[in-house]
């Protein structure tokens, strides 16, 4: 949820600080702050607000030193105030920290500290652990902290300073993701690669328990006191890729990078006819044939992305497939053997309620293979095989590349399942391979022409609320254009599949009521979409239509239609979908809202 930053070196630390929380503002808007040390004393500046905002109110760049935490706040404990504001710091304000996570038994903590004579400023839970390491520190920072966890409930990362040793940062993590960067004379710690990759690519994934002690010119990191060796990663993105170039918004420069995102899915994953995964997938073909279902766990955008998924394995795979909420999975005992694949969908790989589904699954004795973006994310390095999305950072917290990179995967496996299990003929298998690598230039071509989209947000951005209908493999779609709209426009909206319009919802329509028909052609669903739309019209609904170019009745009984490409009905919901990303966004845009910020939403869900 929250974005941590930390910086040792030669350099200016409040700088660093403030322009890394602005690559990490995705993660916590309601407040921030930053705090450093020189000349023997804690500097802190912090208020409520996002970046902008506070900047107006006060003067990061006059907190001098070299060394500084800084931090960007999604509350969980404790209202949006200043108070609650991070960095936090013991009753002599030698003690600072930051913190990300949730600490379960805070209120025990509290009480204990409380009769110690501790005088707490705020209503957080992260508070209580700037005053237990005071409670613990004997003249060396490490072991306070170290001593102080053990006390300690619940999920976190941690960055601590201490006035006493003025060139140490310390680290550590809990079920929430933390990342050492490592530079010339200079080190740094961040929850995520964009905040420090302007300074160094070179990372160290922090795992669970794990205490890292860093200085300007040396990282320690140590387990149960003794120090281990850790793999030292090269992330392949450079820092633009995290930067807006020339558009207004994240949202807008990520829905138009789909089509590259997409390539480079692809790339070097189609081979003779047929789809390559043998540098990447450690499960043997005998394995695969031999699965008597699969399960995909995730949450959010990925769990409409899973609900595709699943309608592609049966449809050409012919293996049974369930699509499981991450968030509910563990609390219901699930069946599982030795011949279930459990799937897990994130495009973080820190998602908590997901880590924590595959972590179950695990002490059943599945099998784990995870769909991801982020290399070396905890899902990722818990699983049994991985399959990368490389959709590049996506830093607007309304997810839209990750999306649709997470079909491509799904669908490259699906088909890579048909054809271990030989459900598909060498032929159609060519035509849906064929089909696939036309997706990326069929979508740019959608991206270059988009005043229609335009036209429509204009014409309904005030009404309340609107309805999505879809079939078959675009009802998972109908589930995650509403997302989108209420994501980040905040009009209320539902996703259904088309048919279940008349088992309760019909009853909202009127002509206040904009409905979003997905209605491409295919031999399946066509017909029996274009009778849902009739009876839209017939109560006096608005109907906006995604149809198939050439499809000239739709526009008949449609008071709006958004063409996209003809291509496969099992490949439509990959171009279906951009059209209502950009409406969102736009919608968003003329409400004059910020579609990259969405109130309460945080990019990552780090925290149950």
């Amino acid at each position: 949820m929250c974005g941590i930053i930390g910086y040792v070196g030669n350099k200016k630390a409040s700088p660093i600080l403030f322009e890394g929380l602005k690559k990490l503002e995705y993660r916590g808007y309601d407040s921030a702050g930053i705090c450093t040390i020189s000349e023997n004393k804690t500097l802190v500046e912090k208020d409520i607000g996002k970046l902008d905002e506070i900047k107006k109110k006060v003067d990061f760049n006059s907190l001098k030193g070299n060394i500084g935490l800084s931090h960007c706040r999604w509350a969980t404990h404790g209202k949006v105030t200043k108070e609650n504001a991070h960095p936090h710091f013991d009753c002599k304000n030698r003690i600072s920290i930051v913190h990300n996570g949730i600490i379960e038994n805070f209120q025990e903590l509290k009480d204990y500290l409380i009769k110690k004579d501790h005088k707490f400023r705020s209503g957080t839970d992260t508070e209580v652990i700037a005053h237990l390491i005071e409670e613990n520190y004997k003249g060396n920072i490490e072991n306070a902290v170290r001593n102080s966890l053990k006390k300690i409930e619940g999920s976190y990362s941690l960055g601590v300073m201490c006035l006493d040793e003025p060139d140490k940062l310390i680290a550590t993590r809990n079920e929430s993701p933390l990342i050492i960067g490592l530079g010339k004379d200079e080190n740094f710690i961040a929850s995520d690669v964009p905040a420090i990759l302007k300074h160094t690519n070179k990372v160290i994934y922090l795992e669970n328990h794990e205490i890292a002690v860093l200085t300007k010119n040396d990282v320690k990191i140590k387990l149960d006191k003794k120090k281990i060796k850790k793999t030292i990663h090269k992330i392949d993105w450079d820092s633009e890729l995290a930067e807006k170039t020339g558009y207004k918004h994240f949202m807008l420069k990520e829905i138009h990078e789909q089509p590259r995102a997409i390539t480079e899915t692809l790339n070097g994953r189609l081979d003779h006819g047929g789809v390559d995964f043998r540098k990447e997938l450690k499960f043997s073909e005998k394995y695969l044939k031999n699965l008597d279902r699969i399960i995909i766990v995730a949450c959010g955008t990925s769990w409409h992305a899973a609900l595709a998924g699943e309608f592609m394995l049966e449809e050409l795979a012919k293996i049974p497939v369930e699509v499981e909420y991450a968030s509910e999975f563990r609390y219901r005992r699930p069946i599982i053997d030795k011949n279930t694949l459990v799937i897990a969908i994130s495009q973080s790989g820190e998602t908590a309620d997901t880590l924590a589904a595959i972590r179950e699954a695990k002490n059943r004795n599945a099998k784990i293979l995870s769909i991801v973006n982020s290399k070396g994310s905890s899902i990722a390095r818990e699983s049994d095989s991985v399959l990368y999305t490389y959709a590049g950072p996506e830093i607007g917290v309304a997810s839209t590349k990750a999306f649709t990179t997470q079909l491509i995967v799904l669908y490259l496996f699906t088909l890579l399942m048909s054809s271990v299990r030989k459900s598909l003929k060498k032929d159609v298998m060519k035509g849906l391979i064929e089909n696939l690598r036309k997706i990326p230039l069929e979508m740019e071509a959608m991206l270059n022409d988009t005043k229609s989209i335009k036209k429509i947000a204009e014409i309904y951005k005030e009404k309340d609320h609107a309805l999505f209908l879809g079939r078959g493999v675009n009802f998972p779609l109908a589930l995650e254009g509403a997302l989108k709209l209420k994501e980040v426009s905040y009009i209320h909206a539902e996703g259904y599949p088309a048919a279940e319009m008349k088992h309760g919802p019909i009853a909202l329509i009127d002509k206040k009521m904009p409905v979003m028909v997905i209605a491409t052609k295919d031999v399946y669903t066509y017909k029996k979409v274009l009778g849902n739309i009739q009876e839209v019209k017939a109560r006096g609904g608005i109907v906006i239509a995604i149809a198939t170019e050439g499809d000239k009745q739709i526009g008949k009984i449609s008071d709006c239609v958004i063409y996209i490409p003809k291509t496969l009905y099992i490949l439509s919901s990959i171009l279906a979908v951009v059209p209502m990303q950009l409406l969102a966004y736009y919608v968003a845009r003329d409400r004059k809202l910020d579609p990259d910020k969405p109130r309460n939403l945080s990019k990552s869900v780090t925290v149950e």
